[in-house]
């Protein structure tokens, strides 16, 4: 591609390539264009197969002038994937088998017939959708900080700039650095990362400082388990995260950026890598950018899966070849931060949702959204619900909604018990919640916290003290050591939730675990350890009759903490078959064949359960 030095010239380039990318959509060239989810999920699932395996067909059968097919970002719909969508029909095709690439080509490329057995099918009607936004998944659904995800090729800069990509930086361009301050505070736009810090105020700290060098920082460390908000976003439509970067660095006048992003992404990591090459090639990033006085310049660095390194002053000393642990404040980064320069830190999705607002308006972002919440947030929703999957919805969006309606409900007819948000952070919500609208203010007064966009769904089978253990054993693990309050603090808590779970747990351990975790909050250095106990506060005030069964009587009702657990065979419903025995890893299982019921021996029974999955005749049971 040529060198872009001037803003006629990019106006020109994004008018060719919306041009183009509007035929392709609409099929105004006579072909049809089939696009293969590329995202971390999907490719796991064979999609770079299928999509190489189309791409034979096409050019085994002559085809060229008549299909096309293009790798583009995360569909979100994870628990469907991968999927093949096809243009101009819009028609999507999902749970797609290497296998099925030949009838695809066949069917739908050359005999122009929908594969009937490909597509959708809504739970609740039963009826076949052909069309992506018709599934309910999609309909509450909007697309700001994911825009261009599942669209366009995040390898292809034309395809970027075919999808609006640099209006934003244009439009900046051509105000003042204040006036660009004065959009993201008028747009209402809060970090996504966590903390929800209004974008603007921070970049107005910034703008504030005189030095020679500042520095914008995008924080990809994404380390709450089961989040894959970042990650999409990065390999969906690096180009837009790059932009929302180059529009804070103008505005706060800086000349470089650092992506900080997990080693784990490597898949983000590279299409990042790409997205940068082609926009130093064409001139995009460097010295003066559009014939301006504005240069910029981007780098990466890989984070090791430190989770407290996505705590901005621990991230800043790892990029700087330092321990990830936190620096007290303040300074605040924006006063003194990388290299004790004015730096800002924001989230990978804040900086996506930068590019738009400058594009659209802040007047259209405030829009959408609450009083003091505005615009979209991304959640990845997982656990016990049937749509699991990537979902970005409009603040105001109930938890009922979430859950639901785009989530499709509980799986198996279970109960829902209990959403955690804010990954580690947050809280556990429950039934009563399921009508409080989500945003920054509403999840903290509930006793949870909006996070990065972590949420787990769990149903009647899931051990609330279980949960809390589970994410205290992942604090644990993540705790810099820095703080003794954190260090030692959570240490102990996890201590008495395994004696609690380990059924050896008394009353007197519940009244410590609540001191415990008020200690850690009050006193701990960062946020990491300020937050850590808020799984175990939220469970005792949500679920104390769980606490209460492991302390009084010994037991989980859940039945999910093997230490108070108990596998028993109906003699009645037992059919002498010795399945059981034949599956026990450790023979705690005797009987004969045909003549006697089996039994489980308590004393040599590991509780793996394999006994209770291969039994066809439901004859044991958990007590």
């Amino acid at each position: 591609m040529e060198k872009i030095t001037s803003n006629e010239q990019l106006s020109k380039k994004i008018e060719h390539c919306s041009s183009c990318l509007e035929t392709k959509f609409n099929g105004k060239d006579g072909k049809k264009h089939l696009v293969v989810c590329g995202g971390t999920g999907c490719i796991s699932s064979a999609s770079t197969e299928i999509l190489n395996r189309l791409e034979e067909l096409i050019k085994e059968k002559g085809l060229e002038d008549k299909a096309t097919v293009n790798r583009v970002g995360c569909f979100g719909f994870c628990s469907q994937g991968p999927f093949v969508k096809i243009f101009p029909e819009d028609r999507l095709y999902r749970a797609v088998k290497v296998s099925d690439a030949e009838r695809i080509i066949q069917e739908d490329v050359i005999e122009g017939r929908c594969i009937e057995d490909l597509l959708y099918v809504d739970p609740a009607s039963k009826q076949k959708v052909e069309r992506q936004d018709d599934i309910n998944f999609y309909k509450k659904q909007k697309r700001i900080a994911l825009h261009g995800c599942s669209m366009i090729n995040p390898e292809k800069l034309e395809e970027a700039f075919g999808f609006g990509a640099f209006k934003g930086l244009q439009r900046a361009l051509s105000i003042s650095q204040q006036e660009v301050v004065d959009e993201m505070l008028k747009s209402g736009l809060r970090g996504r990362g966590g903390a929800g810090f209004p974008t603007g105020r921070k970049w107005q700290f910034a703008l504030d400082q005189k030095s020679d060098d500042k520095y914008v920082i995008c924080n990809g460390d994404e380390g709450d388990p089961g989040a894959f908000m970042d990650r999409s976003i990065l390999e969906g439509n690096p180009v837009g995260v790059i932009e929302g970067m180059m529009i804070a660095g103008y505005a706060i006048g800086a000349k470089n950026g650092y992506f900080y992003v997990r080693a784990e992404y490597p898949i983000a990591v590279e299409r990042l890598r790409i997205a940068i090459k082609e926009l130093e090639e064409v001139g995009l990033l460097g010295d003066n950018i559009l014939g301006t006085n504005f240069s910029f310049r981007c780098h990466i660095r890989l984070g090791a899966g430190a989770f407290v390194c996505g705590e901005e002053t621990a991230l800043l000393n790892s990029i700087e070849g330092k321990r990830g642990m936190p620096r007290p404040r303040p300074p605040f980064p924006a006063i003194k931060g990388l290299w004790q320069k004015p730096s800002i830190i924001n989230n990978v999705e804040t900086l996506a949702s930068v590019s738009w607002i400058m594009r659209e308006g802040a007047d259209k972002f405030a829009a959408i959204g609450t009083e003091r919440s505005k615009g979209t947030k991304v959640f990845a929703l997982g656990g016990k619900v049937n749509n699991v999957g990537l979902v970005e919805v409009p603040m105001g969006t109930t938890l009922r909604e979430l859950i639901f309606d785009i989530g499709g409900g509980i799986p198996n007819g279970k109960k829902f018990k209990a959403i955690q948000t804010g990954g580690p952070s947050g809280g556990c919500l429950t039934e009563k919640d399921l009508d409080v609208e989500i945003d920054f203010d509403s999840l903290v007064a509930r006793g949870s916290m909006m996070g990065s966009g972590g949420a787990i769904v769990m149903d009647e089978d899931n051990c609330m003290v279980d949960v809390a253990k589970f994410y205290m054993e992942f604090i644990c693990d993540e705790s810099c050591g820095k703080c003794s309050p954190c260090r030692i603090g959570t240490r102990r808590m996890l201590e008495i939730l395994t004696k609690i779970t380990s059924g050896k747990g008394e009353m007197k351990d519940l009244d410590d675990l609540r001191e415990l975790a008020e200690i850690t909050k009050t006193n701990s250095l960062c946020a990491l350890g300020q937050t850590a106990a808020n799984p175990i506060i939220s469970t005792m005030k949500a679920f104390p009759e769980e606490y209460e069964a492991h302390v009084k009587e010994h037991k989980c009702p859940a039945h999910i903490c093997k230490a108070m657990l108990k596998y028993e065979i109906d003699p009645n419903k037992c059919k002498k078959c010795s399945l059981c025995a034949r599956n026990c890893p450790v023979q705690a299982i005797t009987g004969v064949v045909g003549k006697e019921p089996f039994v489980i021996d308590s004393n040599k029974c590991i509780k793996c359960g394999l006994c209770m999955s291969n039994c066809h005749f439901g004859a044991i049971s958990k007590k």
